[in-house]
C-alpha cells in the first residue's frame, strides 16, 4: 500500500538558523509552498517533491512531539560537505557503515533534530 516517504516536518525555533542549516549548509532549496495560513517553508532536494516541511513562529510544545530518532538523506560530495561543516565549526560524527562501507555523517540541526547524510562507499576524503 505505501509507495514511498512523502516528507518530514520540523517545528523550527529559529527560522534563519534552520534555513541556513538545511539550505546554506546541506544544499536543499526553498520551493513552492501553498498559503497554509501560518509561516513556514518547503524544501526540495532536486525534484518536484518537497522532502522537508517546516513551520515557524509557533511555540514549542511542552512535550516534544514524536518518536522519530533522525532524518536521513542520500547525499553526494562527501569531501566538500565535510569541508563546509569544518569551515563552520559544526559538530558531526563521520563513520563508515559496517558491511556496506557507506559513509554516514551524523549531526544536529539548530532545533536539535538528528540528521544523517549517507554518501556512497566509493567516495573518498
Amino acid at each position: 500500500m505505501i509507495s514511498g516517504m512523502n516528507h518530514f516536518t520540523i517545528s523550527a525555533e529559529d527560522e534563519h538558523k534552520t534555513l541556513d542549516f538545511y539550505v546554506g549548509l546541506l544544499g536543499l532549496t526553498v520551493g513552492h509552498r501553498p498559503d497554509l495560513g501560518f509561516p513556514g517553508a518547503w524544501l526540495y532536494a532536486g525534484g518536484a517533491q518537497a522532502v522537508l516541511h517546516m513551520y515557524f513562529g509557533r511555540p514549542m510544545p511542552v512535550q516534544r512531539t514524536g518518536v522519530i530518532d533522525h532524518l536521513a538523506f542520500t547525499a553526494s560530495g562527501l569531501k566538500d560537505v565535510k569541508a563546509r561543516f569544518d569551515e563552520r565549526g559544526m559538530k558531526y560524527d563521520l563513520r563508515r557503515q559496517t558491511g556496506s562501507g557507506t559513509w554516514q555523517l551524523f549531526c544536529h540541526d539548530p532545533n536539535g533534530a538528528k540528521v544523517e547524510l549517507d554518501f556512497d562507499a566509493a567516495e573518498t576524503l
